[in-house]
């Protein structure tokens, strides 16, 4: 068998799967484990997959991020159960950072019966909470990214760096084990670095569309947060990698 054809054995199940072991593609191929293996480390070395403690992965970039108005209809129903979830953690006068985000938007909104305190660099997520008296709501302020109507900057980062919330709850359109958070401006990498940094329970709130995906600019090892919350589709092998760095993961 010719080696393309090999390759594209390999990579149309890859397609299908966030992250797969060599005896998976053994099954699924009918090649042998050293032909596997040999295809494998070609592959890594081109830059298509990545092979990380257990298993490969296709090497998913991504180039740019859709806008808001783009991710508001995609996964509807996981942001749902994924916001729903990381609002539950939330008690009555806790300090919480939403970052920006369509399933940060959704923690909002199951907030707004609590009274607590705000922090975000998401002008739609300020706008939200201020209608409420319960809530106190603190917008970064900084320049505003068109894409996400999210604040950005040094301004957005010298506040962020300063608090200490209870929770923080981080977004992205990309993360995996072997990348971790990737972002695609180093702007919002900047931001997302920033609230890494938090004292607080760190906690990454993303559906599962976004695994194994890479965006340009990284924003933190997986094994830096403390939680990660997405939906039940996500593949049992990546769910177990990650369970493997330490980090708890709650599957909606």
């Amino acid at each position: 068998m010719a080696d393309d054809t090999k390759a594209k054995l390999i990579i149309d199940y890859l397609k299908l799967h966030n992250l797969v072991t060599v005896n998976e593609l053994v099954s699924v191929t009918g090649l042998s484990a050293a032909t596997i293996r040999r295809e494998l480390v070609r592959l890594d070395n081109e830059g298509v997959v990545y092979r990380v403690h257990g298993g490969v992965t296709l090497n998913r970039f991504v180039p740019a991020q859709p806008t808001t108005s783009e991710k508001q209809g995609q996964h509807a129903v996981e942001k749902t159960a994924i916001a729903a979830a990381a609002a539950a953690m939330i008690h009555a006068n806790d300090a919480v950072v939403l970052d920006a985000g369509t399933t940060t938007y959704k923690i909002a909104q199951n907030l707004i019966n609590t009274p607590v305190r705000v922090i975000t660099p998401d002008l739609r997520i300020g706008l939200l909470l201020a209608d409420y008296q319960q809530i106190e709501v603190s917008v970064t302020g900084g320049s505003i990214d068109w894409s996400s109507q999210s604040c950005i900057g040094p301004h957005a980062v010298s506040m962020l760096s300063q608090i200490h919330p209870t929770y923080t709850f981080l977004s992205c359109n990309a993360f995996n084990v072997a990348t971790g958070i990737t972002a695609p401006t180093y702007e919002k990498a900047y931001i997302k670095q920033t609230l890494l940094k938090q004292s607080s329970k760190r906690i990454l709130v993303a559906d599962s569309s976004k695994y194994g995906l890479t965006q340009l600019f990284e924003v933190g090892e997986l094994k830096e947060l403390d939680t990660i919350i997405t939906d039940k589709h996500l593949d049992p092998a990546a769910a177990t990698e990650i369970r493997r760095l330490g980090v708890e993961l709650i599957l909606c």
